[in-house]
This record gives C-alpha cells, sequence and structure tokens, in this order.
C-alpha cells in the first residue's frame, strides 16, 4: 500500500516560487505593503504568526512575515520596512514586477488556545504587521474571545501603520458599548495628534482584565517586549500566556545555517512565536 503523504510531491523550502505583484501601497515614508499573488502555483495558505522568504532576483531574500488575512490566501500580503539593500528593492517594486517567495515559515500565534478569555495585543512600530493575521482572525471569530485589546506605540502620528483599520478595529473588536478595545500612542506628539504620548507599556494598568484567563501576543523592539511583559505580570497574567514574536536574523528559514540560534532553539524553525517561558533566560542576550 502506498502512503498518500508519501508520494505527494511537496514544495521545495529552498526553492522560490514566482509571485507577481498585484498592488504596492505606500503606508509610509519606509514602509510598503506588497500584495502578491501567486503565478503557477496555488495560493499560499499560512497560519497568523508565520512568515516567508522574499527573493529579489538579483539582489538577495529577506525574511518577512505575513500580515494578510489567513482566510484570503489568494492574495499573499507583506508589509516592509526599507532598511537594507533588499528591503529597498522590495519596496522599490511596482505592479506587475514578479519576486521569489518561499515559504510559508514557522510557528502561529496561539488563537485556539486563547478562546473563551480575554486577549490583549501589544505592538511596536513595525511589530503591527506580524499581529494583522492575528487581528483578522479575531474579527473573523469574534464571539469566541472575551475582551479584545490592541495596544500600538509607534515614533511619531506619520509613522503610523493602517489608521483607517485602526478606526474600524476600534468599533469592530468592541466589546461591549463605549468600550474602546484600540488604544494608540507616540513616542512624539506632531500637527495635530491629540492622542496619548509614552510608552505603549503605560496603557496597560487602564485595561479591564481578568488575569488568570488572559493571553498576550505581542511585537516590537525587544526591549518594549520586555518591560511589556513584566507590566502584564504585574496585573497577574500568567507567564506561560505571553506570546512574543523573536525578530532575529535568520537566512535559511529551515535551521540549517544556524543564524537565527537562541540559545537551544533556532528562530525560523522553533519560532518566530514563542512561549515566554521558551525564551525567558535568552530574551535578555543581545544578537551575536
Amino acid at each position: 500500500m502506498v502512503s498518500l503523504i508519501s508520494s505527494t510531491p511537496r514544495p521545495d523550502p529552498m526553492l522560490p516560487r514566482p509571485f507577481r505583484v498585484a498592488r504596492a501601497i505606500r503606508e509610509t515614508a519606509d514602509v510598503v505593503t506588497l500584495e502578491l499573488e501567486a503565478q503557477s502555483s496555488p495560493p499560499l495558505a499560512f497560519l497568523p504568526g508565520q512568515f516567508t522568504m522574499l527573493y529579489v532576483f538579483g539582489v538577495g531574500e529577506v525574511p518577512i512575515s505575513i500580515s494578510g488575512d489567513p482566510h484570503k490566501p489568494e492574495r499573499l500580503v507583506h508589509t516592509i520596512r526599507r532598511v537594507g539593500p533588499v528591503t529597498e528593492a522590495l519596496c522599490q517594486l511596482r505592479k506587475g514586477d514578479v519576486l521569489g517567495v518561499r515559504g510559508p515559515f514557522g510557528s502561529a500565534w496561539p488563537m485556539e488556545q486563547a478562546r473563551g478569555g480575554d486577549l490583549v495585543v501589544v505592538a511596536g512600530g513595525i511589530g503591527l504587521p506580524p499581529l494583522r493575521p492575528a487581528i483578522y482572525h479575531l474579527l473573523r471569530h469574534r464571539r469566541n474571545y472575551g475582551r479584545v485589546y490592541l495596544l500600538y506605540g509607534a515614533r511619531t502620528p506619520a509613522d503610523l501603520l493602517f489608521p483607517k483599520e485602526l478606526q474600524r478595529w476600534q468599533h469592530t473588536l468592541s466589546h461591549a458599548p463605549g468600550a474602546s478595545p484600540v488604544r494608540v500612542t507616540v513616542d512624539r506628539a506632531e500637527g495635530r495628534w491629540d492622542g496619548a504620548v509614552g510608552l505603549v507599556t503605560e496603557l496597560i494598568p487602564h485595561l479591564q482584565l481578568d488575569p488568570a484567563h488572559t493571553t498576550a501576543l505581542m511585537v516590537g523592539p525587544e526591549v518594549m517586549m520586555r518591560f511589556t511583559i513584566a507590566e502584564l505580570r504585574k496585573r497577574g497574567v500568567p507567564e506561560e500566556n505571553l506570546y512574543l514574536s523573536m525578530e532575529r536574523n535568520m537566512k535559511c528559514a529551515v535551521g540549517f545555517c544556524g543564524h537565527c540560534q537562541l540559545g537551544p532553539h533556532f528562530v525560523c524553525k522553533d519560532g518566530p512565536v514563542f512561549a515566554f517561558p521558551q525564551v525567558r533566560d535568552w530574551i535578555v542576550r543581545k544578537e551575536v
């Protein structure tokens, strides 16, 4: 008897698949969202929190978290900040351009484990895009969760991503009339900004939570995540309910090169999403 699993061909994880840019959206001065469509292959299904390796022919490749709706895999979406040669090339792509995609790779946000309880989503800067698929999942399955909060911090109002969606989420994520599930703060107010100014961690003490039944998802600078964890632990949220996505340097995405090793873990294979106890002893160490 032949096993269907063993006889079914699987995509080579080291071979980029061609995707065409269907839409390029300028989010901020240095951030672009690319909506991609598969060419000669089926849509790429993924879970919230996973990433792909994006390859610009003749330039190189980088790991980028998926920022689109997991229920709409026909449009593979990535939100990219320009920080180096490859991301610079990605941000210059236009509709019709072709690039290579490997993946998806990595672990996912614990959306099923969080069912029935409160949920806090904490994003710093470019940390919002990796959490966006989880928010889309929450919107589609809102009745399965208790109170939901999105805490989002950026450098300035001009750096805020997805402002129209933030306004919509304020209503669609609400758990009660008058509730304010989306709370945004900036490091430095500019222009007509009349919202909160300060660290995103300063928003945590004002949340109404059932700490023992709360799950937190967070992405941002590691120092921000460390202080966020400390504040949530003060509120009584169990450390095993705290999840973070690490952005350590990944190269191969299959645990071969060892570039992203974090203690006993390889971020590309064992992460990027980790429960805090898994990385408690390693998150305070600088990347080598």
